[in-house]
């Protein structure tokens, strides 16, 4: 009887270990499968006139979608700083993992910005994963050149930031960032500096044909 028994569950264990290797197999392919087809998602311009520039850092490049046909007044600011070089060396001085990545302040404290501001053009456009908003203080109008990169979706900013453009190579870049130790009292303040070391206009705008 002892000898059943024993033979019983030694037969139950080899059983459920081949099960649960069999679900760990099976788990594993599902991992596969869902990588693949993240890896083979390939992001669809907004509007193919619209530019695109390269933000490099040292976790690698975001490329963007900038939206000209949503927010011009925007779009062409990054592009004429991008192109006078005003990005170059600045850091990403806020990072809140889950919310977002925030630069473009050449004081690099979340108080400077460009010498104008920008009218707001806010949209219904939701803010999502790899979404480039604009930053700005009270005012809607106060909009400068501080902006900001999503992580994950953030309803609660829809129609009140403007937004002007989405990432459309190196999510996993922005991750990567979104990732870096940060201190401060609102532990947002990365722990060493993260720089945009360059960023530049990939793509402008078509010229536009003169009128005869």
């Amino acid at each position: 009887m002892k000898s059943l028994l024993c033979f019983t569950m030694m037969f139950l264990l080899m059983f459920s270990a081949a099960y649960a290797d069999g679900d760990i197999k099976a788990d594993k392919k599902a991992d596969k499968k869902v990588d693949k087809i993240e890896k083979e998602k390939k992001y669809t311009k907004r509007n193919a006139d619209n530019p695109e520039i390269a933000i490099e850092t040292d976790f690698g490049v975001m490329k963007l979608e900038l939206f000209h046909d949503l927010a011009p007044a925007h779009a062409d600011s990054m592009v004429a700083r991008a192109k006078d070089g005003f990005y170059n060396g600045l850091i990403f001085h806020r990072i809140i993992d889950g919310f977002m990545i925030q630069g473009g302040d050449p004081q690099g404290t979340g108080m400077g910005g460009a010498p104008y501001n920008l009218m707001a053009e806010f949209s219904d456009v939701p803010h999502i994963d790899g979404t480039l908003s604009m930053a700005r203080a009270q005012s809607p109008n106060s909009a400068s050149s501080q902006f900001f990169v999503c992580l994950g979706r953030q309803a609660f900013l829809d129609g009140k930031y403007t937004v002007f453009g989405q990432i459309m190579e190196g999510m996993d870049v922005l991750h990567k960032i979104g990732k870096v130790p940060c201190g401060g009292p609102q532990k947002s303040k990365p722990n060493e500096d993260v720089f945009i070391r360059k960023m530049t206009v990939i793509k402008d705008l078509p010229v536009k044909k003169a009128d005869k």
